[in-house]
């Protein structure tokens, strides 16, 4: 076997390469100088960030929309704790991300010889916050160690991974290349026949059967519509899960768990078939869902048959493939369905009459962007009161178009969320909902957007000049509402600075007219709407 010549940090950007890996997100550094030595001819292409923090949102958002890993490449110690909070993120909402960081010599590890980013461990920064962290003392670690967070994207929950390569393994030479050394595991696998055959024997027996699906489902659109038409069952999904049936099929609930007319709904199910999904307060906006009926749960996490729902039966595996297995076990006729039909559009009705005034202008907007929004694209949203109704009332049409950081709620996430998703969305145009507060974040992504876009992103900017959720909180609690109410900067003139587009409607008429412009355009469209111009 001939030596080779690459260093740590080229063989490594290889590997990735050979796992399929076509875009990473960062910002050079001098700790990471030898990764960036592996770019050129590697294939993949690299987007610069203007924070970590941003590297790992795009990461999570390209992840959110392709359905592969979201790779980022930070520097050692304030490069991996700007970006801890974007995994944290993706660690709450099961979002397959992978993060290669620098750290510092192996001799120094531990020892707080005052080297510069130096941290006194790293590794336990991380460690919470991913499936696994891991140090590469050498670089014949790098192999098994990628191997490894492809075996938990690929066959566990998808959570983050974090690897750190010491400077000097990033920069020897390798002893050989091993750069196509790919390893690919099995796949999620499915439960035993005779589990999925109770499970069918006791969705047929079921009088009012209903579903919750959630992202574990993300790839099971077509079998859960195949389910819920079989048995006239109401399919609920959770904020990550919206788009998994067709707006206007008749027994798509939508992610209406939040609200008083789903709890009301959900609580006539005598059986429950809950499909890749937390079931988390998160979610529900309600300590606990009112279930009276018996619950079956598909997840590929054993550790969710036990925890706040319990569940009468246990389906460890793959989503698609064991309700394609409950399928296989279901008789092949469908189920008079008007009744579930009638309570489905029960639902819908009483959604849009319960909005409070607050809402009722978010859905005015939302009817707005509906109207306008291309067939194919996504929307990645902040959090801010816009989204928060969106959530359950705007309907998605299709998985992977709704981006939401439901687990962990941090602001500063639809900015860039938005920015990755348009170069994992194979050509779909994006609109980010964000309000002015999660806006300031991470604002300077802007330069990032227009820098590397070449098609129709629309970023909708929702301006009520304070941070409004907090404020309607504190009243809600009698608390003098402090630091609520910032000065906020002219926010068309900073969107100009950064080359963007900008529109300012004074009505929701002249934002459908700037919305249907962003789209047409290729680049940045800053939309400014001030809350007095959507009443």
């Amino acid at each position: 076997m001939h030596e080779s010549t690459l260093t740590g940090g080229q063989a490594l950007v290889r590997l990735l390469a050979n796992y399929g890996v076509d875009t990473v997100f960062g910002i050079p550094g001098v700790h990471t100088l030898e990764l960036y030595r592996g770019l050129p001819g590697s294939g993949i292409r690299h987007v610069l960030t203007r924070h970590e923090q941003g590297a790992g949102f795009m990461a999570d958002g390209y992840a959110r929309v392709s359905g592969k890993p979201g790779v980022c490449f930070v520097i050692t110690g304030p490069g991996v704790t700007n970006a801890a909070t974007a995994i944290g993120q993706a660690y709450a909402d099961s979002v397959p991300l992978l993060v290669i960081s620098s750290v510092n010599h192996t001799a120094s590890l531990g020892k707080g010889w005052g080297c510069l980013h130096e941290t006194q461990d790293q590794r336990a920064m991380t460690a919470p916050i991913t499936a696994f962290s891991a140090v590469a003392l050498s670089a014949a670690d790098l192999p098994q160690l990628i191997a490894r967070a492809w075996a938990v994207f690929d066959s566990e929950r998808p959570r983050p991974v974090h690897i750190s390569v010491p400077l000097d393994v990033l920069a020897a030479p390798v002893a050989h290349d091993w750069s196509n050394e790919v390893v690919r595991r099995p796949g999620r696998g499915v439960p035993s026949s005779e589990r999925l055959e109770q499970a069918a024997a006791r969705l047929a027996a079921a009088k009012r059967p209903m579903i919750i699906a959630g992202g574990g489902a993300i790839d099971a659109s077509a079998e859960l519509q195949c389910l819920s038409t079989r048995l006239a069952a109401p399919v609920f999904t959770s904020v990550a899960g919206k788009g998994l049936l067709a707006p206007e099929a008749p027994l798509n609930a939508g992610a209406s768990l939040c609200v008083e007319p789903g709890w009301q709904l959900i609580a006539e199910a005598d059986v429950v078939l809950a499909v890749g999904t937390e079931m988390a307060d998160t979610d529900f906006w309600r300590e606990r869902l009112p279930l009276s009926g018996e619950l079956l749960r598909v997840d590929i996490d054993p550790r969710k048959f036990n925890d706040f729902y319990p569940c009468a039966l246990a389906l460890h595996g793959d989503a698609r493939q064991t309700l394609a297995g409950i399928l296989d076990y279901l008789p092949d006729t469908r189920r008079e369905a008007a009744a579930a039909i009638a309570a489905v559009a029960g639902l819908r009705r009483a959604i849009r009459a319960g909005h409070g005034p607050l809402q009722g202008i978010h859905q005015a907007i939302l009817d707005r962007v509906a109207a306008e929004l291309p067939e194919n694209a996504f929307i990645s949203t902040d959090m801010t009161q816009l989204a928060y109704t969106g959530n359950y009332a705007f309907a998605s049409r299709a998985p992977r178009s709704w981006l939401h950081p439901t687990g962990y709620g941090t602001l500063g996430y639809g900015l860039p969320a938005g920015i990755g998703a348009m170069f994992g969305g194979d050509g779909r145009p994006g609109l980010v909902l964000v309000g002015d507060g999660g806006f300031l974040y991470t604002a300077q992504e802007l330069a990032t957007a227009v820098e590397e876009l070449d098609r129709p992103l629309v970023v909708l900017l929702w301006n009520n000049d304070a941070l409004g959720q907090i404020r309607d909180d504190m009243l809600g609690l009698d608390i003098e509402p402090i630091g609520v109410l910032p000065r906020n900067p002219d926010f068309a003139g900073l969107g100009r600075a950064f080359g963007c587009h900008v529109a300012q409607p004074a009505s929701l008429d002249e934002l459908q007219r700037e919305l249907r412009g962003g789209f047409a355009r290729n680049g940045v469209t800053l939309i400014e709407l001030k809350h007095a111009c959507a009443r």
